[in-house]
């Protein structure tokens, strides 16, 4: 398949990020079916919503398999939001439901300032980045991610304290932000990761 996926999984915000790639002129199939997955030319994971649902929902459907497979391979990956979180062991958000555990550490909640985190930050990245410009981007969260490894940290904000707001390793790209709805910089980042 010549086309990036979105993998649908029940969770929000598909359309932002249709809409977004449509602007661009990919194409692209949203979709749950495991054997398009696969067959994707590139992997895209979005979300906002709860850790637990989110697990939930690939559970019911059979894609938590799926999406490990993926990961493993040489097929670009990019998760958003939540789709940044599941990819950890667990959250505080859900103590008992376990993560994809495809990177090692946790998520954890803000415990100053308003929470949830909503609007535009400053993003400072990291010599591991690739694709991320140093601009602002838009953020809806009460969590964040905590990597065992901090090579994999692409990017830093600040919210109360610092926090990393990306990781990259390997094929996998994931972000904190919604690069779908934080305009020329959002732009930017597509093209650049549309680009590998």
């Amino acid at each position: 398949m010549n086309k990036t996926v979105i993998v649908d999984y029940e969770s929000g915000n598909l359309r932002s990020v249709a809409n977004m790639l449509t602007f661009l002129n990919v194409p692209f199939v949203i979709t749950s079916d495991k054997d398009e997955i696969l067959a994707a030319k590139r992997i895209i994971f979005p979300g906002q919503g709860h850790f637990a649902q989110a697990m939930n929902n690939l559970d019911k459907k059979g894609l938590i398999p799926v999406i490990k497979e993926c990961c493993q391979k040489d097929i670009p990956f990019l998760g958003v939001c939540i789709g940044l979180q599941i990819l950890f062991e667990k959250s505080e958000e859900a103590p008992n439901i376990e993560g994809l555990g495809i990177l090692k550490g946790e998520v954890k909640k803000f415990t100053s300032g308003k929470i949830p985190q909503i609007g535009w930050n400053k993003v400072f990245t990291t010599n591991n980045n690739s694709f991320i410009p140093e601009d602002y981007f838009y953020f809806v969260n009460s969590y964040y991610v905590v990597p065992k490894d901090e090579n994999i940290i692409s990017s830093y904000c600040d919210y109360n304290g610092k926090f990393c707001s990306s990781v990259e390793k390997g094929n996998i790209i994931a972000v904190q932000f919604h690069p779908e709805k934080s305009s020329e910089a959002g732009l930017k980042f597509f093209r650049n990761w549309l680009c590998k």
